[in-house]
């Protein structure tokens, strides 16, 4: 979160006594964002079905992270300002302490050490640090005039007092030419610095004479104020400079704006986006301030642009991470299925299976990343187990494949030698045949070959046998069966065979129907005996013809 990532830095590179008006302006900005976020899981709750009381909004990690940083930074601010009024207290204390110890030198008898005694107490009080504002002036006054007293009461000590009073005139003299020197310091901020310090020199020097004390505090009031009105003019030339300030702001601002609605399904895209959006921030850390009227409205207008889009980055990545979720649900269903496969020996239909698989797993949106490549190999290793077990078996069975063709060459070898005899019968062909089938599969690139080589060899054999009577039809259906059988594809083709014939008998039925239907409506004559006679033949050779087809159905039910 960029709110987190900006506070972060701003309590590592600014004092914390100055940073807590920016401080509470990234809180306001991040607020508004959380309730915005609330509002929305609230609304979305309420859609599902939800009602308000029932709503219980769940902090995430980075707002809580926020609030302790935040929290943190509120406790260093606060013990640092405890700190400092507690160093006041003590201060004053120690102030007032001093002020007693002045009061008793001031109203006790004088001895040879009242003068180091006085200067001790001069050097200690200016050693000690500030006291609450409300103690300032009484303690100052208090003290000057304790000091003004100590002098004007010490009429043995009247000439130390003078030339103590000279040395003092001296030395705020040389103050007041520092100070006239500051008008034309180079840096106005440099200027103002020691101008301050200064001041707080002049303070602790103790009184000059009198003619002189009204005079030199006029000269040190002209060098100041010389010096404060630079800065009044300075801040009044600035005016101009908070314009085009503003301008700048409200430029960037602008920009900011194109982001609003800014949509992507790419982290790319985003990422190139929050790149220029931070471009835009540090560009807009380097304009200086705007006026004290505008400034409240455009860090307003700002922050709600730049928070805005991250708001809408969140959602993205919220949706990404369900997506994600949802797509490693998927890979682990498409994983667990191709482990239930990898060990399965129906090869073709597995191998087919697992190809779909390995497209379905193709079309899967993004997987989280630290998830995804262990969630690829755990499927890869599944379809490479299978495939790698195919390949080891095929290699077997091309072996198997090649005894088998060699067998089957040597069965058609048999039956051309057979036909060259004169002992020809049907049992003999139909053993070569069911001998030829029952042999395994051959190579896929000698399948048609030897089909070819096999179908030559037995109608060869059938020309010299020529077998005759009433199962010579039936013979050659079998014969005709055993060579199907021998095809790869057998079970459909005698499928095909046997729906055709059940349809042929159902046509022939349907037929016999028809005709005797038919033969009801004839009257008695000469012309209607004739087709009488026309229709029972073609009846009875129809019965025939079933009677045929119904036995071919006999045959096949043995195969």
């Amino acid at each position: 979160m960029q709110l987190l990532k900006l506070l972060k830095d701003k309590i590592q590179t600014t004092p914390i006594l100055r940073l807590d008006k920016i401080a509470h302006e990234i809180k306001a900005a991040f607020d508004e964002l959380i309730s915005k976020e609330k509002e929305e899981a609230l609304a979305k709750f309420k859609a599902e079905g939800g009602t308000e009381e029932e709503f219980e909004y769940r902090h995430h990690e980075e707002e809580r992270e926020f609030l302790k940083v935040f929290n943190d930074f509120r406790y260093q601010l606060n013990s640092l300002r405890k700190e400092a009024e507690r160093q006041k207290e003590k201060n004053l204390t120690a102030k007032t302490e001093l002020l007693n110890k002045l009061r008793d030198l001031v109203d006790g008898e004088e001895t040879t050490l009242s003068m180091s005694t006085i200067k001790a107490i001069q050097e200690e009080w200016k050693a000690i640090g500030p006291v609450p504002a409300s103690q300032n002036r009484n303690l100052w006054a208090s003290f000057n005039a304790l000091m003004d007293r100590f002098y004007d009461n010490r009429s043995i000590y009247f000439e130390l007092k003078e030339l103590d009073r000279k040395k003092n005139l001296e030395s705020k003299t040389e103050l007041c030419e520092k100070a006239e020197a500051l008008k034309d310091a180079p840096e106005l901020k440099e200027a103002i610095r020691q101008l301050n310090e200064l001041h707080e020199e002049f303070k602790h020097i103790g009184p000059v004479p009198r003619e002189d004390q009204e005079k030199l505090w006029q000269r040190f009031k002209a060098a100041s104020d010389a010096v404060y009105d630079r800065r009044k003019d300075f801040y009044e030339g600035q005016k101009e400079v908070y314009l085009q300030n503003q301008v700048e702001k409200e430029a960037l601002i602008a920009q900011l704006a194109t982001f609003a609605d800014f949509k992507a399904d790419r982290i790319k895209d985003w990422n190139t986006k929050t790149k220029e959006i931070l471009d835009i921030q540090k560009a807009w850390e380097k304009i200086g301030p705007v006026t004290k009227e505008a400034g409240k409205e455009i860090n307003k207008a700002f922050w709600a642009a730049f928070k805005h889009f991250f708001h809408n980055k969140n959602l993205f990545f919220k949706e990404l991470d369900e997506i994600r979720a949802a797509n490693q649900n998927k890979a682990e269903e498409l994983i667990a299925k191709a482990e239930e496969l990898m060990n399965n020996t129906d090869w073709q239909n597995t191998a087919n299976q697992l190809v779909k698989l390995q497209q379905e797993w193709k079309k899967l949106g993004p997987i989280p990343e630290k998830n995804r490549d262990n969630l690829y190999k755990k499927f890869k290793i599944a379809c490479d187990t299978f495939f790698e077990n195919r390949r080891n078996s095929n290699k077997q069975s091309n072996n198997e494949f090649d005894e088998n063709l060699k067998k089957k060459q040597d069965i058609i070898r048999q039956i051309h030698e057979a036909a060259k005899g004169e002992d020809l019968s049907e049992n003999t062909l139909s053993e070569l045949v069911s001998e030829f089938n029952e042999t395994g599969f051959v190579p896929r690139k000698n399948i048609k070959e030897i089909q070819a080589q096999f179908k030559d060899a037995v109608d060869r054999y059938l020309e010299k046998m020529d077998p005759s009577g009433s199962g010579r039809e039936d013979f050659l259906f079998r014969l005709n069966l055993n060579r199907i059988q021998a095809d790869p594809n057998s079970t459909k083709t005698l499928n095909r065979k046997e729906h055709g014939i059940r349809k042929q008998i159902t046509d022939l039925e349907n037929s016999i129907t028809l005709w005797r239907n038919n033969l009801e409506f004839f009257a008695a004559s000469k012309t209607a005996d004739k087709l009488k006679d026309q229709f029972d033949i073609k009846i009875k050779k129809a019965e025939e013809e079933i009677d045929k087809l119904k036995s071919k159905l006999s045959i096949l039910k043995e195969f």
